[in-house]
């Protein structure tokens, strides 16, 4: 135990797990990889513990990410609970509440259990689990799976394994460690079909994701010597590409690999959105840079190598902001 005699945030959050009989799973919007293998895995890890605890997944996310509908995520909840108010929610990987599109959750009272590895989350929850030395959140997820005395079956293995090889970009960003590698190797013992995770979540392209690609390679513009590289896609894009919402996942990565650049942005429209709002997904190659710290000044957050938040702001007084907000970085 601590020297103040307090628990650990993990004794508390294993305490939380232990002892609550009704939870609900869930997490932020637009779900990645991390999200969404924390999420399948914790609901298993609950379920194989004898726990009514359902994941939820507002019906504004839908429909997820085609890379990962293989996790098995047909029967998550859409719509919150009658008793919403009578469980426990567990919160993955999601930087702060209003990241969750679900006004449900916001009620006074609900009783939250934050669990997260983004370094600039808000502590929103009754306990709070935020680790930022952890590679992902799937990596705590395993963490606590163990000290829940659960094994891994092969459907949490692999759900895990995916949230660790999407945050860590296959083990080649900056917050791979040692930790992550040994999680990786007795994920593979506990049943992970490593080839076929790898054909799920990067090979069966839909052909209209290609296109939408394609478009936004034909529109990427360079600035201040090419250190920002930005491309954006409107809704003409995803309607002549025949492409859903989630295709435009992994664009921005095609732009952080070119020489030269520190800061990679895609700006998108948000097809779902009635109000005008775009996304700006953001990606440094340059460790000098913070790109979580240029999000948050627009109200979004991240990591330090990858990030993002919604505007109102046109292009051009878009590309002023990064522009200003990359030089402050790297005068």
């Amino acid at each position: 135990m601590p020297e103040n005699g307090k628990r650990s945030s993990r004794e508390q959050a294993l305490e939380e797990l232990r002892s609550a009989s009704k939870l609900i799973v869930v997490t932020h919007e637009n779900p990645d990889g991390d999200a969404l293998g924390s999420l399948v895995a914790m609901r298993e890890i609950l379920t194989a513990l004898g726990k009514d605890s359902p994941a939820f997944i507002d019906a504004r996310e839908f429909p997820l990410p085609h890379e990962y509908r293989f996790l098995g995520l047909d029967d998550v909840l859409s719509s919150p609970p009658q008793d919403l108010e009578e469980r426990t929610a567990v919160f993955l990987d999601c930087g702060s509440l209003e990241r969750n599109p679900a006004e449900a959750f916001r009620r006074p009272g609900m009783h939250i259990l934050n669990i997260d590895h983004h370094h600039d989350n808000t502590r929103f929850g009754t306990v709070n689990l935020v680790d930022p030395e952890a590679s992902c959140t799937a990596e705590i997820v395993w963490d606590l799976m163990h000290g829940l005395g659960v094994a891994a079956t092969p459907r949490i293995a692999e759900a895990l394994y995916v949230g660790l090889i999407t945050d860590t970009g296959r083990f080649m960003y900056e917050n791979t460690g040692a930790r992550a590698h040994l999680m990786a190797a007795e994920l593979i013992e506990a049943g992970v079909e490593v080839p076929e995770v790898y054909r799920q979540v990067y090979e069966g392209v839909p052909y209209g994701k290609l296109a939408l690609l394609a478009r936004g390679l034909a529109k990427t513009r360079r600035y201040d010597n090419g250190r920002l590289t930005v491309t954006e896609l409107d809704a003409c894009d995803f309607a002549e590409s025949g492409a859903e919402e989630s295709y435009s996942e992994g664009v921005v990565d095609h732009l952080r690999a070119v020489e030269g650049t520190a800061v990679a942005a895609l700006v998108r429209d948000r097809i779902s959105a009635a109000d005008g709002e775009r996304k700006v997904s953001l990606r440094a190659s340059d460790d000098r840079v913070d790109v979580s710290h240029i999000a948050r000044l627009q109200g979004g957050g991240g990591h330090r190598q990858a990030a993002g938040f919604t505007t109102g702001m046109q292009w051009n007084e878009l590309v002023d902001f990064l522009r200003s907000a990359v030089a402050q970085q790297l005068p």
